[in-house]
């Protein structure tokens, strides 16, 4: 196969990414039915291939196997966020210095843009994919292709076919030989519709119906039909199977930095109530939200703060909630500005009793710190700046939680590993994590110990 010049797009993407980690510093792990729990230890989210062979789906509730789980010889994290987190920043760091141009699409999946011909990116991919494997253990199904949707669809097909070695390429169907034209026309044409990428479960059905049943068949589709009938969205994904680059790079994913909004989001472990209570942790959730802003050397102008609560009974339609937005005077990373934003948003649209789930906080009309107005000698903000960064280098030396305004800085005593009660001093409502594994990258007192024998 010969590159015509164009760029290839090379998408990299952790197999199992949550069960995988677990993996990194649990050695044991590997081989064995292992699931990774969401909040609160809800849902599986994550699961080993053992775990898929014993038939486990993603999303199975955790109390209808707990039972059996034994037997299975099946075994359960809850969601180590801090460890993902972590790994996702060095695997992203390490291909970051492969190709010239990366956006993180998420936490485990990152597209890299290659300038080179077919060889020398294939090299570079299987380069990429080793050193990610010997220097972090995560393993990487990489998928290179002339499109975005074209590489999803070719690394999904990578990780169901291990005699690829991890890597394949597909080309584009105009300039293909007969050989590799054969390879991706059979590779789309064992791509389900659902699948693809920017069509999605919801929009599927219709193209089901009018006899578009795989990637392959709408590749072959009329582009002018399938924009009237769909809109344009669906018409780009159709140029994008053939070959032709459409979707444009993602100003918030180069980078990491984020030039819409930040958010910061958790469930609670049991339902709050009252006002103090969410407050409090609205306050916590801001102080993340503005060191994640800090790290990019951001400011932020509104604050926007949403509560979501449970129906009171079966027969409600509605699932009660609060949204509110405040405009800070100027733009600002402070820690107490931000915070002190979410808890008068809050005040000015919280009802009693209602039972709150999940809150969160969201930063918007971002914008870089040394392009924001200000006088000569004055900084936006000059002392909650100041502040915001005593935080952050306090928490790099000693780990989160050590110190922060409000509760966020207050460490309650704890004897149990149990992040009910608060592992790093946390309160009663944090969210519910009793498999917790060491988060052996971010906390002091968790990181892995090596025993020479």
């Amino acid at each position: 196969m010969t590159h015509d010049g164009g760029e290839l797009i090379v998408l990299a993407d952790v197999d199992n990414f949550y069960a995988s980690c677990e993996t990194v510093f649990a050695p044991s792990l590997r081989g064995r039915p292992l699931v990774v729990l969401s909040n609160n230890d809800g849902c599986v989210v994550s699961r080993s291939p053992a775990a898929k062979d014993l038939g486990i789906a993603n999303g199975t509730p955790w109390f209808r196997i707990r039972d059996k789980a034994s037997s299975w010889g099946l075994l359960a994290r809850s969601s180590n966020y801090e460890l993902y987190a972590s790994l996702s920043a060095r695997m992203m760091g390490l291909l970051s210095h492969r190709m010239p141009e990366q956006e993180v699409y998420s936490i485990d999946e990152c597209f890299l843009h290659s300038p080179w011909d077919d060889n020398r990116t294939m090299q570079t991919a299987r380069l990429m994919r080793h050193e990610v494997m010997q220097g972090l253990g995560l393993p990487l199904s990489m998928g290179v292709a002339p499109t975005k949707t074209l590489a999803k669809i070719v690394s999904h097909h990578v990780k169901k076919h291990p005699d690829t070695g991890g890597v394949m390429m597909i080309g584009r169907t105009e300039s293909d030989g007969a050989g590799p034209r054969r390879a991706t026309d059979e590779i789309l044409d064992a791509t389900p519709v659902a699948d693809i990428w920017g069509v999605g479960r919801r929009l599927a059905p219709r193209l089901e119906s009018q006899g578009i049943q795989t990637a392959l068949d709408l590749r072959n589709a009329d582009p002018t039909m399938i924009a009237r009938r769909y809109g344009t969205f669906v018409q780009r994904t159709v140029l994008e199977l053939r070959g032709i680059p459409c979707v444009p790079p993602d100003p918030d994913a180069v980078g990491g930095h984020r030039s819409g909004q930040i958010l910061c989001s958790q469930m609670f472990s049991r339902p709050l109530t009252s006002l103090d209570d969410l407050g409090e942790a609205l306050t916590v959730y801001s102080q993340r939200a503005s060191a994640r802003l800090r790290r990019q050397n951001g400011l932020c102008t509104q604050v926007t703060i949403f509560c979501q609560g449970r129906r009171r009974s079966p027969d409600d339609t509605a699932t009660p909630s609060v949204h509110a937005s405040m405009s800070l005077p100027e733009p600002s990373d402070s820690p107490l500005a931000i915070s002190g934003a979410a808890r008068a948003a809050l005040r000015s649209r919280f009802t009693d009793h209602t039972a709150f789930m999940r809150a969160g906080v969201m930063l918007s009309g971002i914008v870089d710190r040394d392009d924001a107005p200000a006088l000569e000698g004055f900084g936006p903000d000059p002392g909650g700046h100041l502040l915001g960064q005593a935080l952050d280098a306090v928490s790099m030396r000693f780990g989160p939680g050590r110190v922060g305004v409000g509760h966020a800085g207050i460490r309650r005593s704890h004897t149990e590993r149990n992040e009910v009660i608060g592992r790093d001093g946390n309160p009663d409502w944090s969210m519910r994590r009793g498999m917790l594994s060491p988060r052996s990258t971010t906390h002091w007192d968790e990181m892995a110990v090596v025993h020479a024998r």
